[in-house]
């Protein structure tokens, strides 16, 4: 146990009391919050007071059973998508759904009941967990499915961790044809035509994204470069399995100044035009399609000492292509967005009481934290109430509760269900306190 200055992503700290150990049964007794690799960008997954003692899983990492039939593995909630690949890819299995990092744990995947490119087809990774080991707020430890305190298993899946701390997680890898990505990339001229190209592609491809240059104003705005793909069938694909690439790590923290419209507009730049022709076929390796941003360590660094923040809106299909339109003016009129901004097509709404996507389309951006970022986020965040969508908590640090409030209909079920397993409210978090009113 040691006092720390916990992060998150963002770079956003705060004093906490940090467990640290491989058993997470005896740990989490009396403790506030699970927390894993700390790769949320927001308050989430840090302590709402420095006095509270948070249970680090990240050393609960083993896999306790697996069915190399049926592909069902149960493991403790600290097990790494990093290590979770490691271990399975070479033996044909891939996980569900993947978010577009590596470097979060079994725990986290269900607290934020994680999304990624194949949402469109799988859903969350949600819909893939068969039960839950948990410990409860009153220290009681318990199992949750579908089927068995199913009240519970919905609260938590997408729940932030305030129902309860995850130890174990059972769920279904799938089967994949080979360790080899077939991917079709395309330059795409504005965003009206991104969202024609994205639906086009989502009846023909499993996993679809896309960067967006979120700067460009009129005619060209929404430009970006549309990315699609699916598992390589054994006959397009090498025999010998992908090369893991050289790890770099960003050297530096740069100065405040450094990332400023000006280098991001040239960034953005260069890097739709590096796609010189209008439409690739390509293999690639799983790591780079999944997980681009991975490739450079802290590359959060780049951000400088403020930090940053992210975004991450989904706006209804009802709202059809116009929504999407006013949302990317109202974003590049208000500024402070970076040369991340990534826009993915969404299925149908999960199972999870709070998770994230609906169907529709979600956007991302990310933008440096600045005496300005409060209003920004409440300007989207009224755009976003009035259409009909919503924001996902896990990336969130700066929506106020009246607006979370105002764009999420099913709150009441997932505070009648906290009401309901954690009266006195022993868990929480600084996110909790923000949007909740949990005591701090």
């Amino acid at each position: 146990m040691s006092e720390a200055t916990l992060s998150a992503w963002g770079r956003l700290a705060l004093p906490g009391v940090e467990l640290l150990g491989e058993d997470l049964e005896s740990l989490s007794r009396g403790t506030t919050l699970s927390r894993g690799m700390g790769r949320s960008y927001g308050d989430s997954s840090l302590p709402a007071l420095g006095t509270d003692r948070v249970v680090s899983t990240r050393l609960a990492n083993r896999i306790l059973a697996f069915d190399a039939q049926t592909g069902v593995v149960r493991a403790e909630a600290g097990l790494s998508l990093v290590e979770l690949n490691r271990l399975f890819m070479p033996r044909g299995f891939f996980p569900p759904v993947t978010p577009g990092t590596k470097f979060v744990t079994l725990g986290g995947m269900v607290a934020s009941d994680v999304h990624g490119k194949n949402h469109h087809c799988e859903g969350c990774f949600g819909a893939h967990v068969r039960s839950l080991r948990m410990r409860l707020a009153d220290d009681s430890i318990v199992t949750c499915s579908r089927t068995e305190l199913p009240d519970l298993f919905h609260a938590t899946v997408g729940g932030m961790g305030l129902l309860g701390h995850i130890l174990e997680v059972e769920f279904t890898l799938h089967r994949i044809a080979s360790p080899w990505i077939f991917m079709e990339s395309e330059r795409v001229r504005d965003i009206d035509e991104f969202l024609a190209a994205l639906g086009r592609a989502a009846p023909r491809w499993p996993m679809t994204m896309g960067w967006i240059d979120c700067l460009q104003r009129g005619r060209s705005m929404g430009r970006g470069i549309l990315m699609a793909g699916r598992w390589a069938e054994p006959h397009e694909a090498p025999k010998e399995p992908p090369r893991a690439g050289p790890e770099l790590t960003f050297p530096v923290e740069l100065p405040n100044w450094a990332l400023n419209p000006t280098t991001a507009s040239l960034f953005n730049m260069a890097y739709y035009w590096r796609h010189t022709q209008q439409r690739v076929e390509t293999l690639v390796a799983p790591e780079p399609f999944f997980y681009p941003l991975d490739a450079i360590l802290q590359w959060n660094l780049a951000y400088g000492p403020r930090g940053f923040t992210q975004y991450q809106c989904v706006l209804p299909r009802a709202g059809g292509p116009a929504a999407v339109r006013a949302f990317m003016e109202l974003l590049t009129r208000l500024g402070g967005a970076s040369p991340l901004c990534v826009i993915k097509d969404c299925g149908p709404e999960g199972e999870g009481l709070l998770s994230f996507p609906l169907e529709g389309t979600s956007i991302a951006v990310d933008m440096a934290v600045s005496p300005d970022i409060q209003r920004i986020v409440d300007q989207l965040n009224e755009f976003v109430i009035e259409v009909g969508g919503r924001i996902y908590l896990t990336k969130d640090r700066f929506t106020r509760p009246e607006h979370f409030r105002a764009m999420e209909p099913r709150l009441e079920r997932f505070l009648a269900a906290r009401e309901k397993w954690d009266p006195h409210r022993r868990l929480r978090s600084a996110q909790s306190v923000r949007l909740f009113g949990d005591r701090a």
